[in-house]
């Protein structure tokens, strides 16, 4: 097994090994130390199958399973699986937005069990485009002055999915369960449970900071966005077919540029390990 570096900011690549095959301790020992340390980690062509893909993510922890309410990211056969599929957009509907893509932000932040981690298998891409870019919240928070540390210290953001997508329109009642369990105010400093170093924990879905209002929240927001999307700090990947990415949640986040021909499917195929408790439920105000 070789390890090397995607980039000065975060990532590594892993190659010389299979992981459609089960894997001994010793060896997911290896990954999983460098997952730790590089924060995403690349493997290249793996033609994999659902099942290979489920069991490989289960060696990092219980996965999440998609709702059956998510009827277009799901297949019934695989709730651990999410289909993150951009499909052409019709001749008759010009306007109709069919594809993913989202801005900067952690797997289910909005949740009371935010994502560990998330494993993404290029299974049809696009000729050109649709990257995703990787940022390293940890050195967001290291670089930023003792004076800004200070401030952080202690201060929660509201963390709010808005989009219909997620939510549970089948009953008022679910409707209003799926809202509730929608909204999570974290740490802006959150401590990695694995490694003990601090980082950032942001998203585009943060509306404002608990106990101000959207308005004096949003210019230290949206320092604090732009600070932790440096270029310095990014990782950019060209996506290859039969390519798996798996990124820790816990200190990046991530950003799906869309920047491709929407005559095209960029199919991809998402699990994501479950996190630990964070945060409280919020019910307080977005303004």
């Amino acid at each position: 097994m070789q390890i090397r570096r995607l980039s000065h900011a975060l990532g590594a690549e892993i190659s010389g090994i299979d992981i459609s095959k089960p894997l001994d301790d010793e060896t997911f020992k290896q990954i999983n130390s460098a997952f730790l340390e590089h924060g995403i980690l690349l493997f290249r062509g793996q033609p994999l199958t659902r099942e290979q893909h489920i069991a490989f993510s289960r060696r990092f922890g219980e996965l999440e399973l998609t709702p059956a309410h998510r009827v277009g990211n799901r297949d019934p056969d695989y709730p651990e699986i999410v289909l993150v599929t951009n499909k052409p957009k019709a001749a008759d509907a010009p306007n109709e937005k069919r594809y993913q893509g989202e801005g900067w932000h952690s797997d289910r932040s909005f949740s009371a069990l935010p994502a560990l981690a998330s494993l993404l298998r290029a299974v049809e891409i696009p000729h050109i485009g649709g990257n995703t870019m990787f940022s390293n919240c940890y050195t967001a928070y290291e670089t930023l002055s003792d004076g800004m540390k200070k401030l952080l210290a202690g201060l929660h953001a509201a963390h709010i999915q808005e989009g219909s997508r997620t939510l549970d329109h089948s009953t008022p009642e679910r409707l209003a369960e799926t809202q509730r369990a929608s909204r999570t105010a974290h740490p802006v400093v959150r401590v990695h449970p694995e490694t003990g170093r601090k980082s950032l924990f942001l998203a585009y879905r943060v509306k404002k900071f608990v106990d101000m209002t959207a308005e004096e929240s949003k210019p230290l927001l949206n320092f604090l966005m732009e600070h932790a999307t440096w270029p310095q700090l990014v990782y950019r990947h060209v996506w290859q077919k039969d390519d798996l990415m798996i990124w820790d949640n816990r200190c990046t986040m991530h950003n799906a540029v869309n920047d491709y021909d929407r005559s095209q499917v960029r199919h991809m195929e998402r699990t994501t390990v479950r996190g630990t408790p964070s945060g409280y439920p919020y019910d307080g105000p977005v303004e």
